[in-house]
């Protein structure tokens, strides 16, 4: 049995839990989806909302993905800021391997 990040996580309680099962067919091809937008932008990053519209998905979707690969060691929190969609700031997210900011 996969455990988080390589699983969905869950709160422990049944209709979380139901989530995460019927989330994890998915999870790869969405962390892939969003390393690979991530890595498109390059030293720009991206936060979880311009990864949302971009992959033309809702936030709650892809938001995730971002805490499983940081977790994964494949992106990073930047240091940069951008306003989301609710006037908040938000992490701007970057890959891990570019050169300069290892």
């Amino acid at each position: 049995m996969d455990l988080y990040p390589n699983a969905p996580g869950h709160r422990g309680v049944d209709t979380s839990i139901a989530a995460a099962n019927a989330l994890a067919p998915k999870l790869g091809r969405l962390q892939k989806m969003a390393l690979q937008a991530i890595r498109d932008a390059m030293a720009h990053g991206r936060t979880a909302d311009e990864l949302a519209a971009i992959l033309g998905m809702d936030r709650w979707s892809i938001q995730p993905r971002t805490s499983e690969l940081s977790r994964k060691g494949l992106i990073r929190d930047s240091g940069q800021r951008r306003r989301n969609a609710t006037g908040k700031m938000a992490i701007v997210w970057i890959a891990t391997n570019l050169r300069g900011n290892d």
